[in-house]
């Protein structure tokens, strides 16, 4: 490996570090968008029985606000309630939409950054192959030639080039695939958190 990097040259070291940054960034997100994080287990159904015994207490609020990404969305409509408890319908699902926004948010970090290093990386190597095409035309003069001069330009070129694709190809599919899971876990908590909404009117009418 470290013979590959020799011969790649110094255009090679940005795709080194766009590759270990991916690489962070993919185990990051496989770790933070696993459905248990996001949505544990029966947490609606929890904030519903809360709301049946009175709107829920403090304790129970903080409980539900440590639950994932879903659970504060529920918390912030009883925190609502419990501010004042004439709050119109509205006023509930407004609270709990803020909420749903910084949970977005989350859903989606990192995945710009993925997605520009997806972008960059085959930049990066058709820089590394310009570079590599520039010491070939140098080594080459109609008196005389190097041809280790010229071999190093080859070897910078390809490797750049190949290595440019090597880290893209994989963080893009990575992006993709997150980018599907966030939609997805995006759609589950507006249903779960609209079914909360209702049920709390239910019981206010």
């Amino acid at each position: 490996m470290l013979s590959i990097i020799q011969a790649a040259g110094w255009p090679i070291w940005p795709l080194i570090l766009c590759s270990i940054l991916a690489v962070a960034l993919i185990l990051e997100r496989l770790f933070q968008l696993k459905t248990n994080k996001i949505m544990p287990q029966q947490v609606t159904e929890q904030a519903m029985d809360a709301v049946k015994r009175g709107f829920a207490n403090e304790d129970t609020l903080v409980q539900l606000e440590s639950m994932g990404l879903l659970g504060p969305i529920l918390a912030s409509g009883l925190r609502c309630l419990q501010k004042n408890p004439k709050a119109s319908d509205e006023d509930v699902r407004s609270s709990m939409e803020m909420s749903g926004r910084i949970a977005a948010q989350h859903l989606e970090r990192y995945l710009p950054a993925l997605a520009t290093i997806a972008s960059v990386a085959p930049l990066l190597g058709l820089l590394g192959t310009v570079i590599g095409m520039i010491e070939i035309f140098g080594a080459s003069s109609p008196s005389a030639s190097n041809p280790a001069q010229l071999a190093h330009g080859i070897s910078v070129a390809l490797y750049n080039t190949a290595f440019g694709l090597i880290v893209a190809i994989p963080t893009l599919m990575f992006w993709r695939y997150f980018r599907g899971i966030a939609d997805r876990h995006l759609l589950a908590l507006e249903v779960s958190a609209e079914r909360f909404a209702r049920h709390v009117a239910q019981l206010r009418s």
